[in-house]
């Protein structure tokens, strides 16, 4: 066969691996990952049925966990805390406790390791009676101004705490600015906000509320999280949450939603964070144990795709392992 004419040969920047290397256009490393952490008052580790691999963490399981993750060149990591349900309420005042699960936590963290960076999430869900991130009125509302209140008092004492960003999740309108002012007004300018500007009420999200059992008592949080058929409303948010003063912005979940963090990025300045949240761990983790995928592989693939499609941040389930992979790579 003749030799085809031709100029443009896009595989001459595939024949090795050192020119692949070269002109590799997204790169992923620890300093990406933010590592979630489930922690509860328990004297022992207690492993999540959904989420193999991962426990709700006792205050020792959590410093073990949390010096792996060092080692491994990960230097941040967002709490979430499973609260005894004696101490839950309607009002959600456990949530604002400054001797609660959380203030304690950030204070053995950065006691331990100062330059780590502690992410707290802001939502009212886990300190709930009703399961809600807000406060519910008599008919089933989830009220939103009232809410906001309270976020403010829980912002505020993980601030007192220690906690490098806040991270609210809760989806109320104007909890930013009402975060960013609370943290200013008390001196705490230098505490950022990392936003959950487009979290969509998906389906994803199951495991997560069997890891802290905060899943709403009625009803569902589709008046607060976002609809998934929706992208353009994405859009509206970041505009809103850029103006209220969020220091980085988030897209929750991060694989079934790639357009939307490429919309996201291409429409502020801002960091942009994106969540690989348990029901794409746990989907992962069936196949690879059925050994339908190979894990390795296809965890960083997928961790790859979601640092293409814009994210600068990736809060993952799979960091250490993904750490210890990209290690292994480069040795």
């Amino acid at each position: 066969m003749a030799r085809l004419d031709l100029t443009a040969r896009p595989r001459r920047n595939r024949k090795s691996a050192a020119i692949r290397d070269a002109v590799r256009e997204t790169w992923l490393g620890p300093e990406h990952f933010v590592y979630p952490l489930f922690i509860h008052e328990g004297g022992s580790d207690i492993e999540i049925s959904a989420m193999p691999g991962r426990s709700r963490l006792s205050p020792e399981g959590l410093l073990r966990e949390v010096g792996r993750a060092v080692e491994l060149d990960i230097r941040s990591v967002v709490l979430f805390p499973a609260i005894d349900e004696a101490l839950k309420s309607a009002d959600g005042r456990e949530s604002f406790n400054d001797e609660g699960l959380i203030p304690r936590t950030i204070r053995a963290l950065k006691q331990r390791w100062p330059e780590l960076v502690v992410v707290t999430d802001v939502a009212l869900d886990p300190y709930s009676s009703e399961g809600h991130d807000g406060l519910v009125a008599p008919d089933g509302r989830v009220l939103n101004d009232e809410t906001v209140e309270v976020l403010v008092k829980q912002a505020l004492s993980q601030a007192r705490a220690g906690a490098d960003i806040i991270s609210p999740s809760d989806m109320m309108d104007g909890r930013v600015l009402a975060i960013r002012e609370g943290l200013d007004d008390a001196g705490f300018t230098e505490v950022s906000i990392l936003a959950y500007t487009a979290k969509y009420a998906s389906a994803f999200y199951g495991p997560f509320r069997e890891a802290l059992d905060s899943a709403p008592k009625h009803g569902d949080k589709k008046t607060y999280q976002m609809d998934p058929a929706n992208v353009r409303e994405a859009l509206r948010e970041v505009e809103l949450d850029e103006g209220e003063g969020a220091d980085m912005i988030m897209v929750k979940p991060a694989g079934p939603y790639l357009d939307v963090i490429r919309a996201v990025r291409e429409a502020t300045p801002l960091p942009v964070a994106a969540y690989q949240v348990s029901g794409e761990y746990a989907m992962l983790k069936a196949a690879c144990e059925r050994g339908w995928l190979d894990e390795r592989k296809a965890v960083l693939e997928s961790l790859i795709a979601i640092r293409r499609a814009g994210a600068d941040l990736i809060l993952s389930y799979f960091a250490p392992e993904a750490a210890s992979w990209l290690r292994a790579g480069s040795d």
